[in-house]
């Protein structure tokens, strides 16, 4: 013992190595990603329109980049982004509500979180590829 700090004899906190992330953590990580993403991805909603007000050959190359292969993967994550962050602030409005807070129904929420990110995710972009065929 030195002075009046005892020294301690391990990690504090579990070691990352050994550590399984759970479900919760991982969403809630996810959720903070996703919000940066769908920044980013607003930032590009202005710069395409902003293409679009400056002409039709600017408006020209916005199309063509976002129609490229890296574009429409791209557009993916931001809808995906975009979909997980709705999902998971309807999930935290109901905890708000102090609704779900059984373990049982922490996982359920957060699977279906997951579950409607991907069917709305998947909705959307079957939807933007009819109006980009008509």
């Amino acid at each position: 013992m030195r002075g009046s700090m005892q020294e301690k004899s391990g990690p504090t906190s579990p070691n990352i190595q050994i550590y399984r992330p759970q479900l919760t953590s991982v969403l809630s990580i996810a959720n903070r990603i996703s919000g940066v993403v769908t920044s980013v991805g607003a930032v590009g909603l202005v710069l395409w329109l902003l293409a679009a007000a400056a002409g039709p050959d600017t408006y020209a190359f916005a199309r063509w980049l976002l129609s490229s292969l890296l574009g429409q993967i791209g557009l993916l994550i931001f809808m995906f982004a975009f979909f997980l962050h709705l999902c998971g602030g309807i999930r935290h409005l109901i905890w708000d509500a102090v609704h779900g807070f059984a373990l049982s129904m922490i996982y359920a929420s957060g699977w279906a979180v997951v579950a409607a990110s991907v069917v709305l995710t998947g909705a959307a972009a079957w939807i933007a590829g009819l109006f980009a065929a008509g």
